[in-house]
């Protein structure tokens, strides 16, 4: 009581409206509409913070595991092969945020198996070079990336492919590539026979479905190139690989194209951005109808503390004076109810591992079965600046709903609000 005595009357009156509600019918009702706006602002923040957490650990996960495959930044020549890529590896590993160097050979090619025929894209690598910038190698499942020997033709597939094609290790199957021979009876397709001796699961169905690996030498021979299609980087911080290819563009010399992964993906992140764009708005909007239930809040209580606005205005308060009082009022439940909020969904972002597989053994249900999505955990990842902005615009929207009630307050007449007391 001592702490809001100090307070200037605009806040110690402020903070007794926002706690009223037990004298009266009346005002408890008015209390209650306030306990159920700070509640729907409170709800609305941390719909918020939980959905943008999740997708935003959906995109990291599915980010991840595309790289898991994919290169940071890929270096390619204008003459279409790198025979001295060792010497370009030397010179891109001078910068200080590559990490290792790769040569690898791109084709597309058919793979055929008895009468199923399917496109796919063919990778010749290097099995000693190749986890210096992906995790191939780790994702092997049965067999081995060492097995790759060159002029052995032998295949590393996803799983996908083996199970549609029903391959298991040691089967052979037919690569066809769009390179034709010429003969006496025109342009016949080269085919060659290759020996499956691994199958790698990525975690993500476009590549373990038409994603295989050669060895650089046979893919060389395959597609007729004199050397690797290009090099394959790594750098130290995965987000500044675009910034990292300009770099290079302007230390190496030579006709080189380099393409980091946000470009070999672009069609997919810019989807993922507009949805979590359009999934912010939605909630936003949710935020808001909340926020603005402290318009009828507050009108309703102008009206019911209209003889003591009069009072206070006889005693000498200003027209700005009553406004604030209940600009502050409004503030108050707009802010308990976005740090309520906060506090809510920050908890249930950072234990949402723990609170959805409770929540499955509880109902006896399965949210994303293992046989049907490739992750079967909702992943969170949440991000401060989200919560930040999120709890901003709560505070800013509340705010906004009490202007109204509080310029009507202040253009109460005292003498029209007395008349009848």
């Amino acid at each position: 009581m001592a702490l809001f005595n100090n307070l200037p009357f605009e806040w110690t009156i402020g903070l007794r409206y926002t706690r009223a509600g037990r004298r009266s019918g009346r005002n408890s009702f008015i209390s209650f509409i306030s306990l159920i706006s700070m509640a729907g602002i409170a709800l609305g923040v941390a719909a918020l913070i939980v959905v943008l957490s999740v997708m935003n650990g959906f995109q990291k996960e599915v980010r991840d595991r595309m790289l898991s495959v994919l290169s940071h930044v890929e270096l390619f020549d204008g003459s279409g092969s790198l025979p001295d890529w060792q010497s370009l590896a030397t010179q891109a590993g001078k910068h200080p945020q590559v990490r290792g160097a790769a040569p690898f050979v791109d084709g597309q090619a058919m793979i055929t198996r008895n009468d199923a025929v399917r496109g796919v894209m063919v990778r010749g690598i290097l099995p000693s070079e190749e986890p210096k910038v992906s995790d191939v190698a780790s994702q092997v499942r049965r067999g081995s990336l060492n097995a790759l020997r060159p002029g052995e033709f032998n295949i590393v597939i996803g799983s996908e492919m083996a199970r549609s094609f029903r391959l298991h290790l040691g089967d052979k199957l037919t690569l066809i590539a769009p390179q034709g021979q010429v003969t006496p009876a025109g342009v016949l397709p080269r085919l060659k026979q290759f020996n499956v001796v691994g199958i790698f699961e990525a975690g993500h169905y476009e590549f373990d479905s038409s994603l295989a690996f050669i060895h650089l030498e046979d893919g060389e021979r395959l597609f007729r190139l004199a050397g690797p299609s290009g090099l394959r980087l790594k750098v130290a911080d995965m987000q500044r690989a675009p910034e990292v290819a300009s770099e290079l563009g302007a230390m190496l010399k030579g006709d080189l194209y380099l393409r980091d992964w946000s470009q070999q993906n672009r069609n997919w992140f810019a989807a993922v951005q507009t949805e979590k764009r359009m999934m912010f708005i939605i909630l936003t909007l949710i935020i808001a109808v909340a926020a603005f239930n402290l318009v009828s809040t507050l009108v309703m209580t102008v009206t019911d503390k209209q003889a003591d606005i009069a009072i206070l205005r006889t005693l000498g308060a200003s027209p700005r004076s009553i406004m604030k009082i209940f600009m502050i009022q409004g503030g108050l439940v707009g802010l308990l109810g976005t740090a309520l909020g906060v506090t809510f969904g920050v908890m249930v972002a950072l234990n949402i591992d723990v609170i959805v597989p409770f929540i499955e053994g509880l109902l006896g249900v399965q949210f994303l079965p293992r046989d049907v999505y490739l992750i079967s955990a909702l992943p969170s990842d949440l991000r401060w600046p989200d919560v930040i902005r999120i709890g901003g615009i709560a505070v800013v929207l509340a705010f906004l709903a009490t202007l109204y009630p509080s310029w009507r307050a202040a253009r109460v007449r005292p003498a029209e609000a007395l008349r009848y007391e």
